[in-house]
């Protein structure tokens, strides 16, 4: 999932043919159960438990048809009930929770004190590690993660499950071996580079309007039957799992359990991150509904599943991930943005001194000063109306203030600042300080036309978007076959997602081994490229130049 960005702010918000299917109606394709007020929450970028629902309290003298005062409706809306609102809109300044400071606001001339630094103390030395020697090959770093066992047992399955469903035909299924599915992922990555506008135009015979590789590969039919029969999990294992149905023994995720775990694993074994860590969502899309909770909403016009990933700011690892279930599996006493962050977030495997940089559906007082327990400091833009955010209005930022103003307050080990950019932009860090002196850039409007003009920023700003940049810009899962094939299966969805975080650390790990040799690394492009024709078992001379342009022609 790319997260969401504005622009506007000084800091980035981030907050699955009609073809018939071969295969027996999916047994996980039941309506979710777990939909309440408190989903409806989560899929806004809100925590139930640290934004608590209340009525509107907006300043009346708002205007109602503008964007800005729906965005500050929305603020208002999610204040605690409890919460006195004066005439401007602000919570009333005698109010005081989780036993944070009612002291007033500090400007940016006043002087904060620079908090201790923690020494950075990984568990392991941060960047590629265990790798052979003789690693060197784009599919060698892919098969790191994504081992040839686990192609072997994907293929088991796969054989196992297209024979089941072709027998409920009266057909006989085709077995499929590892080099066809090592074949089978070639094509994927090359659908990802090479754009059509539907899948069997990468077939197309068509004189002038075709693409000569897909068919060298495998034909349109053999390429369909395994899309179909794809099966990650033992068939009888699933019959077993659906018994279990509406039992605590029941797996949500047991159709994807084996890959999901070695995935993982090998992700982590092979690389331990830099200082600088962050918590990011990604959406799998699918068609399907299942028990496995679809969210999200706002993000594409298609539902899907979410992925928390602890992911490396310096070049954008994934070095862990987990998929959201539901609330019902989580204990919901924090909230889950709570726990989401310290079921990633292991000091035993990390070390001590890590940064980590969150968005705002993270971003806590209780979950910062829990963190720093575990000796890892935390940084992140937050609701004002969050738990624990100050109350008092004394020295507040005004509404009207010019932009580069900025208020701070500090409560023990924690730093609050407010600061104008183009709108108000509230932060909170373990490890700032207040303001170190900083300046950015911005046009502002004169009385003829817009200049670049210096304004003072909080470190705490600077720092933050420097690092979510690094995230942004190696965040490349486009799910494109997903939009052209739309799988009807979740698991399926899922598989290809992992298949996409395996060739993104494979291409980090590639880079990076490369710059420790004093080599030139591969570019994202020619990785992939190297890495099709490896998967397909096919050198540079076997490959004829092929035309990105989508066929318009009749398919076979």
């Amino acid at each position: 999932m790319a997260p969401k960005k504005s622009t506007e702010n000084g800091v980035e918000d981030r907050t699955g043919s009609s073809d018939e299917d071969t295969d027996i109606c999916d047994r996980d394709s039941v309506a979710s159960s777990v939909d309440s007020t408190a989903e409806e929450m989560f899929l806004d970028g809100l925590d139930s438990i640290l934004d608590q629902p209340s009525p509107d309290l907006y300043p009346p003298e708002e205007d109602c048809d503008s964007e800005a005062s729906l965005q500050q409706r929305k603020r208002f809306r999610l204040s605690s009930p409890s919460c006195a609102a004066d005439g401007g809109g602000r919570e009333s300044g005698n109010y005081n929770l989780s036993g944070v400071s009612s002291e007033r606001w500090h400007n940016s001339d006043e002087a904060d004190v620079e908090p201790l630094q923690l020494d950075f103390s990984p568990v392991q030395e941060p960047g590629p590690k265990f790798l052979p020697s003789k690693c060197s090959s784009p599919l060698q770093f892919f098969q790191l993660l994504f081992s040839k066992t686990m192609l072997q047992t994907i293929v088991a399955h796969t054989n196992g499950y297209g024979a089941k469903c072709q027998e409920r035909k009266g057909k006989v299924w085709e077995n499929i071996c590892q080099n066809d599915l090592k074949s089978y992922i070639a094509l994927v990555i090359y659908m990802g580079m090479f754009k059509c506008s539907s899948l069997a135009d990468y077939w197309s015979v068509s004189q002038h309007f075709s693409l000569s590789f897909p068919a060298k590969i495998m034909s349109y039919q053999k390429f369909r039957s395994i899309s179909k029969a794809l099966h990650l999990s033992d068939s009888r294992e699933d019959e077993m799992n659906n018994i279990r149905r509406g039992t605590a023994a029941y797996e949500r995720l047991g159709k994807i359990q084996p890959l999901y775990q070695v995935i993982r694993e090998a992700c982590k074994t092979f690389f331990h991150p830099f200082q600088n860590i962050t918590i990011v969502e990604r959406m799998v899309t699918s068609e399907a509904r299942t028990g496995v909770k679809r969210c999200m909403k706002n993000e594409s016009p298609n539902m899907g599943y979410k992925l928390f990933a602890l992911t490396d700011c310096t070049c954008g690892y994934t070095w862990d991930f987990f998929v959201y279930e539901g609330k019902s599996c989580t204990s919901q006493s924090e909230g889950l943005s709570y726990e989401s962050v310290m079921a990633l977030v292991d000091e035993n495997m990390l070390g001590s001194g890590y940064k980590l940089f969150v968005d705002k559906f993270y971003t806590s007082p209780t979950l910062f000063r829990d963190l720093l327990c575990k000796k890892i400091w935390a940084c992140g833009p937050v609701w004002a109306n969050r738990t624990g955010f100050p109350k008092t209005t004394r020295n507040r930022l005004p509404r009207n203030a010019p932009r580069g103003t900025m208020r701070w307050i500090r409560n023990n080990k924690l730093l609050f600042v407010e600061w104008k950019d183009s709108q108000e932009v509230q932060m909170c860090s373990t490890f700032h300080k207040a303001y170190k002196g900083d300046t950015v850039q911005r046009k502002v409007k004169g009385d003829a036309h817009r200049t670049l003009v210096e304004v003072p920023i909080p470190a705490v700003v600077l720092d933050y978007n420097k690092n979510m940049e690094a995230v942004d810009l190696s965040n490349c899962i486009t799910g494109h076959y997903r939009a052209l094939h739309k799988p009807k299966k979740w698991y399926h969805c899922v598989f290809y997602h992992f298949l996409d975080i395996t060739i993104e650390n494979a291409f980090i790990m590639q880079e990076l081994m490369a710059k420790r040799k004093n080599m030139k690394p591969l570019t994202r492009k020619a990785f992939l490229e190297v890495l099709i024709l490896e998967l397909a078992d096919m050198g540079p001379q076997d490959s004829a130049p092929v035309s990105s342009a989508p066929s318009s022609a009749v398919p076979l």
